[in-house]
C-alpha cells in the first residue's frame, strides 16, 4: 500500500485496514478518487451502473457503495484534505442517495402488485422520508445512525394506472408501511457485504407503539394534542428527503416547533432534558462520551437550538437546521457574543472530527474515548497529537469552555422560593407584625399599601393555572426585593402589578423573568423611571425578551446595520401587507425600548438620545415608502420621483419617544397621471404609518404643513411647491421651514428642496413686518395653550422652550440672508451659538438662553417620561432658566424693536 493517504488511514484505523485486506483492489480503484470528494453526481453514477433486477443485487450496489464512500472520505478526512463540513455533507449526501434509490425501487415493487397509493384526486403519492437529527441538518456523522420518520399526505386505496391491471389494492396506509419495511431492511441489514446505515424509526409519533407510516392529519392531530417539549427539539432539524408537498407538511410541523409568541418555558424543557441525559450519562459511566458527555456536541446543540425554539416562531433566519449556520445567526440577533460562538464553534469542530476518528477506529456508533492503549495512540495520531496525553488536554480545554458557555444559557434559577424572606409576604401567610418589618426592612415605606397591592394582585391572579401560579409564586420574592430598592417603591410596585396582572396568562413571560434575574432587575429599573414605559411594556410584552441581552440593550444602534436587518425582516414577509406593518412596528418598538433603557442607565444625552430617536423614525419611513410603492397596483415607473420632507421635531432631530411626524410629500414627475399616483403613494403611506395593528401604530401624523393645509393637495410637485413658498406661504411657513429636512425617496428632490429652503431663508425681509409676524404667532400659539395650574408649562408659558424656538426662527429669517451659516439645519442650542459668532447676540444671552435650552428640553423629556399629559412643573428653581430666556427674548424681539 503506497499511497500516503490510505496508509495513514491503516494506522488510523483497525476497519479501514480490514476492508482493504479483504478487498486489495480497492486501494488501486479508489487512488485516482482520493483528490476530489465523493459527490452526489458520483454516487448516483455508481448506482447506475449496474442495473438492479432483484432486491439482493439493490443490497449488493448500496452497501459497496458505501464502502467506497467510506474510504474515500476517511482517507480525505485523515490526510488533511477534507474539513468537518466536506465529511458531514458527503455521508448525508449518501444517505439522500441511498434512500431514494432503495425508496424508488421497492415503491415500483409494491405499485406492480398493488397500483399507486393515490390522494383524493387520483394523483399518485410518494413515500415522504424525513430525516431527523444529524441526517436532517445535513451533519451526518461517519457511523452514524438515521433517524426517519415516513409520512404521506392523505388516506386512501392504491389504484393501477391501467384500469383493467389486476391488482390487490391496498389501503394507502398499508402500502406506506410496507415501503417503509422494505426501505430501512434495505438500509439495515447486515449482509456479506455490511450495511450502509443503521435506520432508527423511534422519533415518530408515539414512538415504538406508533404507526410506521402516517397520514399528514393524524401527524397534525398528535403534534397538536399530544407533542411533547422533547419532540420540538427533536422537529427543529426535520428534513423531507423524497416525495412532495412539503410546504404543506412544514405548515403542520413549524407551529408545533416554532411558536407564535416566545417560548421561554423552553429553557426548562431543554434543562430538564439535559439532566436526564446526564442522568443516564452517569447511570452507564460514560463521562467520556464526546457526545453526550459534560462539555460535549450535545451541549453545544441544545445551546443553539433553545433559541430557535424560544425566538424562532418570530425570527425567521433562526429556522435553519445546521447548528454553526445556527450560532453564527445568534451572534447576528445579539443572542450571542461573537467571542461565545467562536469557542463552541472551534468546539463544535474538533468534538465532530474527534467523533469521526473514535469511529474510524471500528465503524463502531460510538461517542465513547476508548480504553485500550492501543485505541488511544490511533486516534491521538489521527487528531494529529503527539501522544493521548495532548489529546486530553486539547478536549478538556474544549469541553470545559463548552459547558461554561452551556451553564451560562441554562443556569437554573432559584425556583424554590419558599426560602425567600419575602416568600411569606407575597403569599400572604405571614401575621402583620411580620409583614411589616420584612417590608420595612426592603425598603418600603408604606407596608400597608403594599400589602393592599399584593392582595389585589393574589385576587386577580387567583384562578391561573397551577403551574402558571408556581412560577408567579417562585417570581414574586425576588421582585419584591428588587424593587424595594428603587427610588419610589410603592409606584414602581403598583406598575409591576399591574403589568404581571396583563401578562400573567401567558406564562411564557413569567418564565422569562424567572429565568433571566438580570431581565427582572432591568425591567424594574425601567417601570422606576417611566410609567410610559410600564404601558408600552403592557401593550407589547413580547418586549420583555428585549431585557435579556445586556450586551445589546445597551449598545448605541448602528443605523446602518439595522435598516439591513429591517430590509431583511420586510423581504421575508414579501406580499404580506399586514405582517410588515407589524414587522415595522416591531423594530420600532424593540428599538425604542433599547434607548429608553440606556436612556434610564443615564448613557445618553438628551441631544443623543433626539438623534437616535430621529435616525429610527428616517429608517421607517424609508422602509415604508419602498414597501408602499412596491404595493401598489398602478405605477407609471420602477422608482418614484418622490420625496418625503420632515418638519418640526423630526425635521430638527428633536424627536421624544411620543412625538408625532410632520410631514409633506413632494415629486419632480413630468408624467400625466404623477399627481394622481403619487397622491395614492402619500395616502399609503399616511395609512401605514398611523393604521392601529395588533402591534399598535407605528406613528401618529400631521400633514398639515403642506402648501395650503388641511384644504391643499396631499402631494406636491416640486415647482408647486417653490411658487408657494415664494409667492404665498405665511411667515410661519417660513418659520417652519427653519425645521425642515429631505427624510427619505428621490435625494435628487432632496436637493432641490434644500436649495430652495435656502433660498426662502435667504430672502430679504422687513425687521419690523417680520417682526411684527412673529410675535402675532407666538399670542396666538399662547392663548391657545392656555395653563391656568399654578405649574410652569415648560414649552408655551413665557419664558419657556417656545420662546427659545421662536427667537431662533426671527433671528434665521432676519439674518439669514447676511449670514448664510444661519440656515443650516443644526438645531437651537448651535443656532444660538452661530448667531454669537455673528455678533447677533451678546455672548452672554447667546450662552445662557443655550443653557436654558438645554435645561427646558430636559425637564420636558423627564415630565413626558413619567407619564403625564402636560409638560408642566413648579416654577421653584427655574428662576434662572426663565431670567435667561427672557434676556434673549428681550434682546431679540424688544430691545432692537
Amino acid at each position: 500500500m503506497s499511497n500516503p493517504a490510505f496508509e495513514r488511514l491503516d494506522r488510523c484505523s483497525r476497519y479501514g485496514r480490514r476492508l482493504l485486506a479483504a478487498q486489495p483492489q480497492l486501494a488501486g480503484m479508489l487512488a485516482d478518487r482520493l483528490d476530489r470528494p465523493f459527490d452526489r453526481t458520483d454516487m448516483e453514477a455508481f448506482l447506475a451502473e449496474t442495473p438492479c433486477p432483484d432486491e439482493d443485487t439493490l443490497h449488493r450496489r448500496l452497501r459497496q457503495l458505501r464502502q467506497q464512500v467510506w474510504l474515500v472520505t476517511t482517507a480525505r478526512d485523515l490526510a488533511g484534505s477534507a474539513d468537518l463540513a466536506e465529511v458531514v455533507a458527503t455521508w448525508s449526501t449518501l444517505a439522500e442517495v441511498c434512500i431514494a434509490t432503495a425508496l424508488d425501487f421497492h415503491h415500483a415493487q409494491l405499485a406492480a402488485r398493488h397500483g399507486e397509493p393515490r390522494d383524493a384526486d387520483g394523483r399518485p403519492q410518494h413515500l415522504i422520508v424525513v430525516g431527523m437529527g444529524k441526517l436532517g441538518g445535513g451533519e451526518l456523522n461517519v457511523s452514524s445512525d438515521i433517524d426517519l420518520i415516513y409520512l404521506y399526505p392523505e388516506e386512501g386505496e392504491t389504484r393501477a394506472d391501467d384500469p383493467t391491471a389486476s391488482v390487490r389494492a391496498l389501503s394507502n396506509h398499508e402500502f406506506f408501511i410496507r415501503l417503509g419495511r422494505k426501505l430501512a431492511a434495505a438500509l439495515n441489514e447486515n449482509t456479506a457485504d455490511g450495511y450502509v446505515f443503521r435506520v432508527d424509526l423511534r422519533l415518530r409519533p408515539w414512538g415504538d407503539s406508533g404507526p410506521l407510516a402516517m397520514g399528514f392529519d393524524m401527524l397534525e392531530d398528535y403534534l397538536v394534542a399530544q407533542g411533547r417539549p422533547w419532540e420540538r427539539y427533536a422537529w427543529i432539524k426535520a428534513r423531507p428527503l423524497t416525495g412532495a408537498r412539503h410546504d404543506e407538511l412544514a405548515g403542520i410541523v413549524r407551529p408545533f416547533v416554532f411558536r407564535k409568541y416566545l417560548d421561554f418555558g423552553a429553557f426548562a424543557a431543554i434543562r430538564d432534558l439535559h439532566v436526564q441525559i446526564r442522568r443516564e450519562v452517569a447511570r452507564r459511566e460514560m463521562a467520556h462520551n464526546v457526545k453526550l458527555g459534560p462539555g460535549g456536541i450535545r451541549e453545544i446543540e441544545f445551546t443553539a437550538q433553545v433559541f430557535q425554539l424560544i425566538r424562532g416562531g418570530q425570527v425567521a433566519a433562526l429556522q435553519q437546521r445546521p447548528t454553526l449556520a445556527v450560532l453564527t445567526e445568534l451572534v447576528r440577533q445579539a443572542l450571542l457574543t461573537a467571542d461565545a460562538r467562536d469557542e463552541l464553534a472551534a468546539a463544535y469542530d474538533f468534538l465532530r472530527r474527534l467523533e469521526h476518528r473514535i469511529q474510524y477506529l471500528d465503524d463502531a456508533q460510538t461517542q465513547l474515548l476508548p480504553e485500550d492503549a492501543e485505541s488511544q495512540a490511533m486516534l491521538a495520531d489521527a487528531m494529529g497529537c503527539a501522544d493521548y496525553a495532548v489529546l486530553l488536554e486539547r478536549l478538556d480545554r474544549h469541553r470545559n469552555r463548552v459547558t461554561r458557555h452551556f451553564e451560562q444559557v441554562f443556569a437554573a434559577p432559584q425556583t424554590d422560593q419558599m426560602s425567600h424572606p419575602l416568600a411569606a409576604v407575597c403569599c400572604g401567610t405571614a401575621d402583620a407584625a411580620t409583614a411589616r418589618a420584612l417590608l420595612e426592612n426592603a425598603g418600603y415605606d408604606d407596608p400597608a399599601q403594599v400589602q393592599t397591592t399584593l392582595d389585589a394582585l393574589r385576587s386577580g391572579t387567583a384562578r391561573l393555572s397551577e403551574s402558571t401560579q408556581l412560577r408567579l409564586n417562585a417570581l414574586l420574592p425576588p421582585a419584591l426585593e428588587v424593587i424595594g430598592s428603587q427610588p419610589d417603591p410603592l409606584a414602581t410596585l403598583e406598575r409591576f402589578a399591574a403589568l404581571i396582572q396583563s401578562i400573567s396568562r401567558r406564562a411564557t413571560y413569567l418564565a422569562l423573568l424567572a429565568e433571566y434575574p438580570a431581565a427582572l432587575r432591568q425591567l424594574v429599573r425601567l417601570l422606576s423611571a417611566s410609567p410610559w414605559a410600564a404601558q408600552l411594556l403592557a401593550l407589547q410584552p413580547q418586549l420583555l425578551d428585549e431585557l435579556i441581552a445586556p450586551q445589546h440593550l445597551m449598545s448605541e444602534p448602528d443605523w446602518a446595520q439595522l435598516a439591513t436587518q429591517l430590509r431583511d425582516d420586510l423581504d421575508a414577509h414579501a406580499g404580506d401587507t399586514e405582517a410588515q406593518m407589524d414587522t415595522l412596528r416591531r423594530f420600532k418598538q424593540v428599538q425604542t425600548l433599547r434607548l429608553l433603557a440606556q436612556d434610564v442607565a443615564g448613557r445618553l444625552t438628551l441631544e443623543r438620545l433626539s438623534d437616535h430617536l430621529s435616525y429610527l423614525a428616517d429608517t421607517l419611513l424609508a422602509e415604508t415608502l419602498a414597501r408602499c410603492w412596491a404595493g401598489l397596483k398602478t405605477r407609471h415607473r420602477d422608482v418614484p420621483r418622490f420625496a418625503v420632507i420632515g418638519y418640526g421635531k423630526l425635521g430638527g432631530k428633536e424627536l421624544g419617544y411620543a412625538s408625532d411626524l410632520d410631514l409633506v410629500f413632494l415629486y419632480e414627475d413630468e408624467a400625466p397621471q404623477a399627481q394622481e399616483v403619487y397622491a395614492r403613494l402619500a395616502q399609503r403611506i399616511n395609512t401605514w404609518l398611523g393604521t392601529l395593528t395588533p402591534a399598535g401604530i407605528l406613528y401618529e401624523t400631521d400633514l398639515r404643513l403642506r402648501p395650503d393645509g388641511a384644504s391643499g393637495l396631499l402631494v406636491s410637485s416640486t415647482d408647486a411647491f417653490r411658487d408657494y413658498q415664494l409667492n404665498h406661504a405665511w411667515v410661519w411657513e417660513h418659520q417652519a421651514l427653519t425645521r425642515a429636512r429631505f427624510v427619505c425617496g428621490d435625494a435628487a428632490i432632496g436637493d432641490t428642496f434644500e436649495a430652495l429652503r435656502r433660498e426662502v431663508l435667504g430672502m430679504a425681509r422687513d425687521a419690523a413686518t417680520l417682526r411684527g409676524e412673529v410675535l402675532a404667532m407666538r399670542e396666538k400659539m399662547h392663548a391657545g395653550h392656555v395653563n391656568d395650574t399654578d405649574l410652569f408649562d415648560l414649552k408655551h408659558d413665557r419664558g419657556g422652550i417656545v420662546d427659545v424656538e421662536f427667537c431662533v426662527q426671527y433671528l434665521v429669517l432676519m439674518h439669514a440672508r447676511a449670514h448664510p451659516e444661519l440656515a443650516d439645519n443644526v438645531g437651537n442650542i448651535a443656532l444660538l451659538q452661530r448667531a454669537r459668532e455673528a455678533r447677533l447676540l451678546p455672548p452672554d444671552v447667546a450662552r445662557d438662553a443655550a443653557d436654558a435650552y438645554r435645561e427646558l428640553r430636559r425637564r420636558q423629556h423627564a415630565v413626558k417620561l413619567s407619564g403625564a399629559e402636560f409638560a408642566r412643573v413648579p416654577a421653584q428653581g427655574l428662576d434662572a432658566v426663565r431670567r435667561a430666556v427672557r434676556a434673549l427674548w428681550q434682546h431679540v424681539m424688544i430691545s432692537t424693536a
